[in-house]
């Protein structure tokens, strides 16, 4: 069994055809699919996608590139959907740089903000890092976010940064379609040298599409080729990074059944 731990189902991008993008993926053997909203329109619809499909669970947080937007009443409508059995993470929070959409105060401040909710709710959190790895990594030491845990998503910084996380931060490593890149030697190094116990499978479909089918719409059946290729890199099987990265989904996202 393989689980996609980050995807966008509820991306307009899936309106014409989510039955057909949701059977391929159970066709190729994803057998759990974490959905993740950023904001009120994507949380609206993860929340009803969880309650349609068994096997779908939600993840839920305000995005940093629009931080600006989050008020505390945004937060506290988060909190509340945390309750729900099949809300598994907070996030996707943390620091996007690339855009400027957000002052990096408000987005601290909001990243703060959410830490300090996923702790109250005792869930993990989804951390979204764009050009921001000093200022993220200091801010989840800082606020303590070891307490909880949480994944890097699309984890695409150095072997020593995802040490760093893993050791002292007590989170998960993402990796997704770059690991796949014919030129992304900093993905690859991450998945030959970290352990696989600390490492996790996603698409962040419909982005960051895998290779062969880089340029097109992603979807979660591509898993397969995510774990295929961490398996050529480690010399294992594809079986065995299945089972790890699924037994650690699990560990991490505890409300998963």
């Amino acid at each position: 069994m393989l689980i996609d731990t980050h995807v966008h189902l509820n991306a307009e991008q899936y309106d014409e055809d989510i039955t057909e993008v949701i059977q391929r993926a159970l066709d190729a053997n994803v057998q759990k699919m974490i959905v993740v909203g950023f904001d009120r329109p994507t949380i609206t619809r993860a929340m009803e996608l969880v309650e349609e499909y068994e096997f779908l669970y939600a993840a839920i947080g305000w995005h940093p590139v629009d931080a600006i937007d989050c008020t505390d009443e945004d937060l506290q409508w988060i909190e509340t959907l945390a309750t729900h059995p099949k809300v598994v993470a907070i996030g996707e929070t943390g620091l996007d740089y690339h855009w400027d959409k957000s002052p990096k105060d408000v987005q601290k401040e909001i990243f703060r903000k959410q830490i300090a909710l996923a702790k109250r709710v005792k869930l993990p959190i989804v951390i979204h890092n764009r050009d921001a790895t000093e200022d993220c990594i200091s801010i989840l030491d800082e606020e303590n976010a070891k307490e909880v845990g949480g994944v890097m998503h699309s984890f695409s910084g150095s072997v020593e940064t995802a040490e760093f996380c893993i050791n002292k931060l007590n989170f998960i490593i993402s990796l997704g379609g770059p690991v796949t890149f014919k030129n992304a030697k900093t993905p690859k190094k991450v998945a030959e040298e970290i352990p696989l116990k600390y490492i996790m499978l996603e698409t962040d479909a419909p982005y960051l599409t895998p290779h062969p089918y880089r340029g097109k719409r992603n979807e979660p059946s591509y898993i397969p080729l995510i774990a295929e290729q961490i398996a050529a890199l480690k010399g294992i099987t594809v079986e065995e990074v299945a089972k790890i990265t699924t037994e650690n989904a699990h560990r991490l996202f505890y409300k998963i059944k």
